[in-house]
């Protein structure tokens, strides 16, 4: 194996022995791109010298052996001598997810073979600098599997340089490249030491948007070897012609195209003539742009937001994804003559989940007998006794059956089936949501109908919320937790006390099958995985006693004023008018029950599938394939069957072991980069001096401090009064609007869970704020305007004691995902979902 060859005797393929950076300048120098000429000291070179040795002191202190010196000095000799840039080029560098930019050294204008054979001694000491040992340790990249090469390229004394995106790092836009440059070397842009020339151009290389530099430093090479800093002179003008930019331009394209990937190139213009130095995969790149989203795509768009507040893994795209919630959505959607609304929206790259992209529903020959179809299944299925249905009473059983088994003792075959077993458990409800909804569609249709007729359209909400859910239920629970711990002051006691810890634990037992961030991920726990997160809840519950008005009253009072205001209607004062009104009112309540529980017990599998991955991830973890359990995440559910045996071949676990440390590197990567710009779904608005605007919710207005809480794990952060600010909501976080005095939320719409909630707890709700979290800041004293869809700047904090339940707003829709009537204050439509 050589020791040190030539630049164009490697390519992609050659990553091992050439390391990052001299595969992809091997790759542009054999298809005829501007690359200095060079050549590389491979990674058996480093391995020839390292005998196992992994710090930066060794290297600065070992001989090289005189064969690997004088074929450096030689390929040195052959190149030309004269100035020469010696970069390193590690082996983990450019790969998905971990660029590994400016992590090992580059040393410029480096002169004379004794100072070339140093560089390279030092190039090969940073690979065990301690921001490059920390940067590996948090991609995950196992240290004993990185290796080193250098290049060594001819220098270009450049009289500008920088480095240029082949698509927007900012916007995604992959029709746009943004080029950074500066006077004199590259490394002055690279290291940010300078303000640079900057420029967005087309594909064409047409200036579209141009920012002017200040050239604080211009490095320069000397002539005896080695860079200075010399001061710049912001009144030079542009870096580049024109003509430069539009060779970049070309050059950007052509490289991306041959990558298959947007890449960041460094680049140096002398003489005339363009440069390319460096070449890699850009990372944390946004999705492209959505584009203009219609109506309807924002409307979806708005609910998988909602539901989607973290990046899905793996193993939720080939899990609870297609076979959860979203699943069945799609499936009862295309039972009624929809398709595509929620298939298909998200997109990965490298294995791992990169985009949201809402789609647009397509309308089938089916949609013709739709109505006929939801009559007869109306007549045929009564959502007040959907419970009493044998298929609902099977899937309980088999759910009990299934989370009884103990999945420690169950030898590899038998526990590698059970992912699927809790799968098909779900598909009983999903015929339950097809039969039962067309029944809850048309009480709730009736009645809005019915009291709009009577010109009591805003009492709809009210009357909805006397309809008794397993989340209400839950949430009274909790509120009884709440007083005993306020009475007992259990939460504060060391050890607990038994009676209370006996409680929780029954309360864990019913309802800790309830999702934690979203029901339609398998990855994050559940309640009774995080009990921490239920006792945060009973905290803020058992701070301060409920208010008697207006969030209880509304709730417990105000369902009897709404129905019987509806009753003192003139024409309802016959008995059997009445009646009918009342069994009507019955029936929709019964609807919202329905589809608010049938969601309850449709996570039911949601934790027997999480702890079987975790158990299989636990054994992978054993058979050293997987660092900790959840790394199993990362791995898709027909890698994980296509494990017979844990004793399996080598190379088969080994292949496991880098798909995981690849995706774990290409997720981290993307950790602070959004799966869709909010701004696209909910689009800005003017509101004057609002510092905030979403989609007005109802609850009239209220003024507090604001509490920005951005997972459950916060809840016990909320204070009474407080205005919670949050990225998303679900039900696990309902009781916190118990105390909040509003409620302002990233995502959603009026008829969100969140917002109905709201309504009912009587405080003001906006919604779809895009980036209320990321705007308001924690102790900022604001009013919410939830018939606006506004925040603002309170004039003074006397007014945080200032509410107003305004409007009677209402709407009826399940926490999964179906969108009900709304309210004469609402958009007035009624859409079909399940």
């Amino acid at each position: 194996m050589k020791l040190v060859a030539p630049l164009n005797a490697f390519g992609r393929g050659d990553l091992a022995l050439a390391g990052g950076k001299g595969a992809n300048l091997g790759e542009l120098v054999k298809n005829g791109f501007p690359v200095p000429g060079g050549f590389v000291v491979t990674t058996a070179a480093y391995d020839l010298v390292t005998d196992g040795h992994d710090t930066r002191t060794y290297f600065e202190n070992v001989d090289i052996p005189p064969d690997l010196r004088e074929a450096i000095t030689s390929a040195y000799v052959e190149l030309g001598g004269g100035p020469v840039a010696v970069r390193s080029s590690a082996t983990a560098e450019d790969l998905p997810g971990a660029a590994f930019a400016g992590q090992q050294d580059t040393y410029l204008n480096i002169v004379g073979e004794e100072a070339v054979v140093d560089a390279v001694r030092r190039c090969w000491g940073s690979l065990w600098t301690e921001r490059a040992v920390a940067y590996r340790e948090k991609r995950g990249v196992d240290a004993a599997e990185v290796r080193i090469a250098v290049v060594v390229q001819r220098m270009v004394q450049s009289e500008a340089a920088g480095v240029l995106f082949t698509a927007n790092p900012v916007t995604g836009d992959r029709t746009q490249i943004v080029v950074d440059a500066s006077s004199g070397l590259g490394e002055a842009v690279v290291s940010g030491l300078v303000t640079p020339d900057h420029y967005v151009l087309d594909a064409s290389g047409r200036v579209t948007s141009f920012t002017p530099g200040r050239r604080e430093v211009v490095i320069r090479g000397t002539a005896g070897g080695g860079v200075v800093h010399e001061t710049g002179d912001p009144a030079t003008g542009e870096a580049l012609p024109r003509a430069a930019l539009a060779e970049l331009a070309r050059l950007a394209s052509e490289v991306a195209a041959r990558f298959g990937r947007p890449q960041d190139i460094e680049w140096a213009y002398a003489g005339g003539r363009v440069s390319l130095v460096q070449a890699r995969p850009m990372t944390a790149l946004p999705p492209p742009p959505v584009g203009s989203l219609n109506p309807v795509q924002r409307k979806v768009g708005s609910v998988l937001l909602e539901y989607l507040p973290v990046r899905p893994y793996p193993i939720d795209m080939t899990t609870w994804l297609p076979y959860g919630p979203a699943g069945m959505m799609a499936k009862v959607a295309a039972a009624f003559g929809i398709k595509g609304v929620f298939e298909d929206f998200l997109q990965e790259e490298d294995g791992v989940v990169y985009r949201l992209v809402p789609r647009s529903p397509r309308v089938t020959a089916g949609l013709l007998a739709i109505p006929f179809r939801l009559v007869r299944r109306a007549r045929r299925y009564d959502p007040a006794r959907w419970t009493e249905d044998p298929r609902f009473q099977t899937f309980l059983a088999a759910s009990r059956e299934l989370a009884a088994r103990d999945l420690a003792s169950m030898p590899w075959p038998e526990l590698i089936r059970v992912p699927r077993q809790a799968l098909d458990l779900v598909r009983p409800v999903t015929d339950l949501r097809t039969d039962y909804l067309p029944g809850t569609g048309l009480a709730l249709l009736r009645l809005l109908v019915a009291v709009k007729l009577l010109r009591r359209g805003a009492l709809f909400g009210e009357l909805m919320t006397g309809a008794r859910t397993r989340t209400s239920d839950a949430n009274q629970a909790l509120e009884e937790l709440a007083e005993e711990a306020r009475a007992t002051g259990a939460l504060d006691a060391d050890p607990m006390p038994s009676g209370f810890a006996a409680k929780l634990r029954g309360f864990l037992a019913e309802y800790g099958h309830r999702e934690t961030v979203t029901p339609i991920l398998v990855t994050p726990p559940t309640w009774g995985e995080a009990p921490e997160i239920v006792l945060g809840t009973i905290r803020v519950l058992a701070a301060k006693p409920p208010s008697p008005a207006p969030a209880a009253g509304k709730a417990a009072v105000g369902v009897g004023g709404a129905l019987e205001r509806v009753l003192r209607h003139p024409l309802l004062r016959a008995g059997r008018r009445r009646a009918r009104v009342v069994r009507w009112v019955e029936a929709a309540r019964a609807g919202h029950a329905f589809r608010e529980d049938s969601h309850f017990y449709f996570t039911l599998p949601l934790p027997i599938l999480r702890r079987s991955l975790l158990e299989i991830g636990a054994r992978l973890r054993d058979a050293a394939v997987l660092q900790r359990p959840e790394d199993v995440f990362h791995l898709r559910l027909e890698e994980l069957e296509s494990i017979k045996d844990l004793a399996a071949s080598d190379e088969c676990l080994d292949g496991l072991r880098a798909v995981v440390q690849q995706r774990a590197a290409k997720r981290e990567e993307l950790s602070g980069v959004r799966l869709i710009d909010p701004r696209a779904i909910f689009p800005v608005r003017d509101a004057g001096d609002a510092i905030v605007t979403g989609t007005p919710a109802g609850g009239g207005s209220a003024t507090g401090p604001v509490k920005v809480i951005r997972d459950p794990a916060e809840f016990g952060g909320l204070t009474s009064g407080d205005v919670l600010v949050c990225p998303y909501t679900n039900p696990s976080w309902t009781p916190l609007f118990q105390r909040a005095a509003a409620v302002v939320v990233d995502t959603g719409s009026a008829a969100s869970h969140a917002a109905i909630v709201a309504r009912e707890y009587g405080i003001p709700a906006v919604m779809g704020t895009a980036g209320g979290t990321s705007t308001l800041v924690d102790g900022q004293v604001v009013t919410v305007d939830g018939d606006a869809g506004t925040v603002v700047i309170a004039h003074s904090s006397g007014d945080a004691a200032a509410s107003d339940p305004g409007r009677d707003a209402a709407a009826a829709v399940s926490d999964g995902g179906v969108v009900a009537p709304v309210s004469d204050d609402g958009a007035g439509t009624v859409t079909a979902a399940s």
